[in-house]
């Protein structure tokens, strides 16, 4: 007996493909497979549990699955649904408003979107999605530079490398032989911590080039539990929304 279902986690839909078997008695197994995500379960198991054990399996999952495979749900800027922010989730307030373009202020942990009333609903969303990119880049140039003054004392020191903010879906940073970083401005959804990580991880190729031995020693020597972070930032990167 096969059924299919689907959870959300996160800003990620991950849907899944049941099979109830009557020789299947106790456990319940979560698997990965070119076809997806696959839960062997007994016959009788309530539905609630296997949603309840993707969910506790999500982290898991969201690690090892294949690009493509997991979607993130487009937001459709709306009030009420919510955008990440150093790593916590912030929800969005739109208005009608007299203003030529959108305008995003943070206010107390909150997006204020006001909206031009006379905005043609086929141009509202990529407009919308413009205004909000535009804010968190704002954001990205400051909290990175910042984080590089912050972190360059323990390589050495020396001239702040120049910091540049870029559209890297697929990458978090980058270190060009000249020195300069150049960071995707979605980090700045992340958590400070993670934030921190990268910064680090970018500081340490101006010292080592390349991902050797060495390279991950100096990550190491300035943040302990570096490789931690490293696992949880894959982890949520296939996840953000944007």
């Amino acid at each position: 007996m096969m059924e299919r279902d689907s959870i959300r986690f996160g800003d990620t839909t991950i849907e899944y493909q049941v099979r109830r078997s009557e020789r299947r008695k106790k456990t319940v197994q979560v698997t990965l497979d070119g076809g997806g995500v696959q839960v062997a379960s007994p016959m009788d198991t309530p539905s609630e549990d296997l949603q309840a054990l993707v969910r506790r399996r999500a982290p898991w999952i969201l690690n090892h699955a294949t690009d493509g495979l997991l979607t993130v749900a487009p937001k459709r800027f709306v009030s009420g649904e919510t955008l990440p922010y150093l790593g916590r989730n912030v929800r969005m307030v739109f208005e009608a408003a007299d203003v030529r373009k959108p305008e995003v202020r943070f206010d107390h942990w909150r997006f204020s979107i006001k909206e031009p009333r006379t905005l043609d609903e086929d141009q509202r969303h990529p407009r919308i999605r413009k205004a909000i990119i535009a804010w968190y880049r704002g954001r990205a140039a400051i909290r990175l530079a910042t984080g590089v003054k912050k972190w360059l004392p323990r390589f050495g020191g020396g001239e702040p490398p120049e910091v540049l903010i870029r559209d890297q879906r697929q990458r978090w940073g980058s270190c060009a032989p000249d020195g300069t970083l150049r960071f995707n401005w979605r980090v700045v959804m992340l958590e400070p911590a993670l934030v921190d990580y990268v910064v680090v991880h970018e500081l340490a190729h101006l010292t080592v080039r390349n991902h050797s031995d060495e390279y991950w020693q100096l990550v190491n020597r300035v943040i302990p539990d570096a490789q931690e972070r490293r696992r949880k930032l894959r982890d949520v990167g296939r996840s953000l929304p944007l």
